[in-house]
């Protein structure tokens, strides 16, 4: 049968060829476009890390609020020596102030007394008595109030992920919330009537493979799961499942394709689904694709075979999760090959690499239904099409929270 007369059920296409296959980047860049950021919220300190700021964080005050002290030691005024007058300790509010000749001992984070010139350290500092000596330049060793940041000044920007150290800026300028795009809710349905999930399979049987991996590809690109359901290979079954889950994105594995067990392309048009990714131009994981159910949720569908599963989520998913979270996409790094990879005419060809101080390395194993590769690589190389061997590539971090590398 020919492109042409192929049967279309609500505007999908039904062959196993796909007429709307998109160019790797192309899908990747529609799938970030598609997803709008969720509404903000405010989330305490503790339960805001991993997500992105929806406002800039803003200093409601200087920081330190007061001069503090940087070392243990000595408070003084003027050159020495000094007459010690006593003890600031921990969270205790500072005497008045100095005069020429005076000092009072502090430690570290204790709020100066006005007037301080300097901080004496322990370490440097004579005591006899009452009386200090030891030799100190002016200035040393004191954290003057407004020295990191002024009031009002902004200090992280909208779109930040709220790392660890964003935490502990905002605990220090005394915030207890943070206004943030929070976690998308991540439906998992995974299809499959071959489908094991203990032990060895048996003859006709599969273990679930990619069941497994996506709690983690989803915390890693930022969301949370918050179901995962297995289903038989019904369409109607996918149909309810698919009208029902309760998430911001649903990803379904194992029915992407266009096979008799492959029903999500049929659920989707049920369900009167704008198709918005209907394939992608790469190797593996071309039978892929995203749409839009009639209320906004965004579906994901991965194929079966478990490093196409894996290169899928990384093409549509984890975009999908960067727009919903308000964070951009992410920007890819290109590294040398030494030795060159293999490009494929048309298609994008993802393959599993390591990355090592003069490039990226190869691990093999990179089959469609094979993970022994992806298991010790740090990324996919994403060798563009073409009809010469590809001398650098561009890496996609299999943990897109990993950071990133030189070039």
């Amino acid at each position: 049968m020919s492109r042409l007369a192929s049967p279309v059920v609500s505007g999908y296409e039904c062959s196993s060829t796909r007429i709307h296959s998109r160019p790797w980047d192309a899908a990747r860049e529609r799938a970030h476009a598609a997803a709008a950021p969720l509404p903000p919220v405010r989330l305490p300190l503790a339960e805001a890390a991993g997500t992105v700021l929806a406002a800039p964080l803003v200093a409601a005050g200087d920081l330190p609020p007061v001069d503090r002290s940087a070392m243990d030691g000595y408070a003084v005024r003027g050159p020495g020596p000094w007459t010690v007058l006593g003890a600031v300790g921990p969270g205790a509010r500072p005497p008045a102030g100095l005069r020429a000749g005076e000092a009072w001992a502090v430690v570290t984070g204790s709020a100066l007394p006005a007037a301080t010139d300097a901080v004496l350290p322990d370490e440097d500092a004579v005591r006899t008595g009452d009386r200090l000596t030891g030799a100190v330049a002016p200035g040393r060793h004191v954290r003057r109030a407004g020295e990191e940041c002024a009031a009002r000044e902004e200090l992280v920007p909208a779109g930040a992920v709220v790392r660890p150290p964003v935490l502990g800026l905002a605990a220090a300028l005394g915030a207890d919330a943070l206004r943030v795009h929070p976690r998308p809710r991540v439906a998992a349905l995974v299809t499959g009537d071959e489908l094991v999930t203990s032990g060895r399979p048996g003859p006709g049987r599969v273990r679930d493979a990619i069941g497994p991996m996506l709690p983690g590809l989803v915390a890693q690109a930022g969301g949370r799961v918050a179901a995962r359901v297995r289903l038989p290979d019904e369409r109607a079954t996918l149909v309810a499942a698919l009208r029902d889950a309760d998430a911001d994105l649903l990803v379904v594995t194992g029915s992407s394709a266009a096979g008799p067990a492959d029903h999500l392309h049929a659920a989707l048009a049920a369900l009167g689904a704008e198709l918005l990714v209907d394939g992608v131009a790469c190797r593996p994981g071309h039978p892929q694709s995203l749409a839009r159910l009639a209320d906004g949720r965004l579906v994901v569908g991965l194929p079966g075979n478990p490093l196409a599963a894996l290169a899928a989520f990384l093409t549509l998913a984890g975009p999908v999760l960067a727009g919903l979270r308000g964070a951009p996409l992410p920007a890819l790094v290109a590294a040398p090959v030494p030795g060159g990879l293999a490009r494929h005419a048309t298609r994008t060809r993802l393959v599993p690499v390591q990355v090592r101080p003069g490039g990226v390395e190869t691990v093999g194993h990179g089959g469609a239904a094979m993970l022994r590769g992806a298991a010790v690589a740090d990324a996919l190389a994403v060798v563009d099409p073409g009809p010469a061997a590809a001398i650098a590539a561009r890496l996609l971090p299999l943990d897109p929270g990993a950071g990133q590398w030189g070039g």
